[in-house]
């Protein structure tokens, strides 16, 4: 494999990715999610991962966009301040999407967060979803509610 560099994002260059890698960098970055990258490329998977904070540009987000249809599949890092980041929650939206519409197969890890608060929405994550809808303005659908229905149309029933 061909190490690559741009200016936001780095990896091992491969046709398609085995797994894409979505993470809060503030929570994981530095520890967990380095580790679990490293762990994955050193057992041969073509992984991707950001390099810098997805929220610094517009460019990380259409390498994104790029990216994760080209992933056979996704391990998403639930952490404490996943769900405070507009830009992961955005990039949870279109794995659940690949999933949906393929046989995508996506993983979830909880790093320090109790599974249930990241399925209904308490501690961190309500807490989260309040701040983004603050952010709304007044008569639009709220965050939570956006989020939570185009979540939905990516879940299988």
């Amino acid at each position: 494999m061909q190490t690559i560099s741009k200016n936001l994002v780095s990896f091992d260059y491969c046709p398609s990715y085995d797994v894409f890698l979505s993470f809060r960098g503030i929570d994981t970055r530095l520890t967990f999610a380095d580790h679990l990258y490293t762990a994955l490329k050193g057992a041969g998977f073509c992984t991707f991962r950001d390099e810098e904070e997805i929220d610094r540009g517009e460019e990380i987000e259409l390498e994104i966009k790029k990216e994760i249809p080209r992933s056979r599949s996704s391990v998403v890092v639930f952490s404490d301040n996943y769900a405070s980041s507009g830009w992961c929650l955005d990039e949870l939206v279109m794995i659940m999407e690949r999933r949906r519409t393929s046989k995508h197969v996506v993983l979830p890890v909880f790093y320090h967060v109790n599974p249930t608060d990241v399925r209904y929405q308490k501690g961190s994550f309500e807490n989260a979803f309040a701040r983004h809808d603050e952010r709304f303005e007044a008569g639009k659908m709220g965050f939570e509610d956006e989020w939570m229905e185009r979540r939905k149309g990516g879940r299988k029933h």
